[in-house]
């Protein structure tokens, strides 16, 4: 028999960790070849993760909602037959070669057990979390609970960073601390720890017996998290502008049969829009940002974030790497595939990370306008309102009448901490210019 370690595969150059939600099979199942064995989610997507082996699975090594780092095995399949090379094998003999034991090996081995039992936890009781960099580099230096808790973080939400823990264990090495001080320091900390739980206290909802209490998703909980967030750290303002969009639709509506026979796609206003957003984020660079403390670090690529609805009603952002880089026919086709899955939940985990500007059609619903919220630490987003027929002056070397046109507004919410109101209006009056130039005659 052998014993096959069932890794966490990577899932992408930005994805250290992921948390287990649920494991779809349970010790003495037999696991077929590309079988699904658990259910893993990273900051937004769901997935699941296939077993390389058929055989049986004979141990579980992580429990449901722990977090787990890329490259970890998380459980121990039992196949039949020989060792191969995609199989690692796990002895469970231990072979003596000599009766002496070294005390100082022994005495390693029993401290290294009881850093075993005594973990970090990955989140504290003030609701601080530690990734598992951090949590490594505070066992291994002796780091406790109550001074990560001291230390001021300058990652996202005052996580602390790698760099963070190391400034501080060189720093501490460097001074001599006495127990004196470590005691005020733990108080100080208590007491800011209190002042804050007090200050986040809220009056209760009175609840009838008819109300109907819903536990609000994990997603769900994340993506408030997110928005409450965003609202905190930037200096949302908008700019509003309409569109006369009404060569545009009679366009579409001559070739988009035309395109489906020849290209396999659907065609939809949405590709069409993400094309002109992409040729103007080209024109103003500076839209396409991001920031870090003092600091602007202007993006290279431009990563079109396109909100899509999920059929639970919650949103998710998958981004289009590189959308200047593609024409009218490339663009809806990764328009098209992204929607698809991020509607089946098939979305990898690399697919929503890197956005550097969010589009969102708020009219796919009917609204005529929208004020979204900004996609940190982008900082900028698009919202791309119903296109309707209104009564529109229309003016002619002959003079000017009244006419029907096709029309929509889009609203630009940015953040004024780095893009003041002249470089936000100038980005949405290019769009307008880009998008009511659109020629009848124009191939795809």
């Amino acid at each position: 028999m052998a014993r096959f370690e069932l890794k966490l595969p990577k899932m992408g150059e930005s994805v250290a960790e992921a948390t287990i939600t649920s494991w779809l099979k349970e010790v003495g199942d037999t696991i077929e070849l590309d079988e699904a064995v658990v259910e893993i989610a990273t900051d937004k997507v769901d997935s699941e993760v296939p077993s390389e082996v058929e055989g049986t699975l004979v141990e579980i090594l992580f429990e449901k909602e722990d977090v787990v780092e890329v490259g970890q095995t998380i459980a121990i399949i039992e196949t039949e037959g020989e060792d191969n090379s995609n199989e690692v094998i796990i002895d469970d003999k231990v072979e003596v070669t000599d009766n002496s034991v070294n005390v100082n090996e022994v005495e390693k081995t029993i401290q290294k057990a009881e850093e075993i039992v005594n973990p970090i936890a990955k989140t504290s009781e003030s609701g601080r979390f530690y990734s598992p960099l951090v949590r490594n580099i505070a066992q291994t230096e002796g780091v406790s609970i109550e001074e990560l808790e001291s230390i001021s973080g300058s990652g996202k939400d005052d996580r602390v960073t790698k760099e963070d823990i190391l400034n501080y264990i060189k720093d501490r090495k460097s001074i001599n601390t006495t127990s004196k001080e470590v005691e005020k320091s733990k108080v100080v900390k208590t007491e800011k720890t209190v002042e804050k739980t007090v200050a986040k206290s809220v009056v209760p909802i009175p609840i009838n017996g008819e109300d109907e209490i819903i536990e609000m998703s994990r997603m769900g909980k994340l993506i408030s998290k997110h928005m409450v967030d965003s609202l905190q750290t930037s200096a949302h303002v908008q700019s509003f502008i309409e569109i006369d969009v009404t060569n545009i639709v009679k366009w579409r509506n001559k070739v988009k049969d035309t395109f489906l026979k020849r290209e396999g796609e659907k065609l939809t206003f949405t590709p069409i829009f993400m094309q002109a957003v992409a040729s103007t984020i080209k024109k103003y660079p500076l839209i396409n940002i991001a920031v870090n403390g003092d600091t602007i670090i202007k993006k290279k690529n431009i990563n079109l974030g396109m909100a899509a609805a999920l059929p639970d009603g919650n949103l998710i952002v998958p981004v289009i790497k590189n959308a200047d880089q593609l024409n009218l026919v490339g663009m809806t086709k990764s328009v098209n595939d992204l929607a698809n899955r991020a509607r089946n939940n098939a979305l990898k985990p690399d697919e929503i990370q890197n956005g550097t500007y969010t589009v969102t059609n708020v009219g796919s619903f009917g609204s005529v306008l929208g004020t979204p919220i900004i996609n940190q630490p982008q900082v900028a987003i698009l919202a791309l309102g119903a296109i309707r027929k209104v009564p529109a002056v229309i003016e002619t070397p002959e003079g000017d009448f009244i006419g029907i046109r096709q029309k929509m507004f889009v609203s630009h919410s940015y953040d004024h901490r780095v893009v003041n109101g002249a470089l936000g209006g100038m980005f949405i009056k290019t769009l307008k210019d880009t998008l009511e130039a659109w020629s009848l005659d124009q191939d795809f």
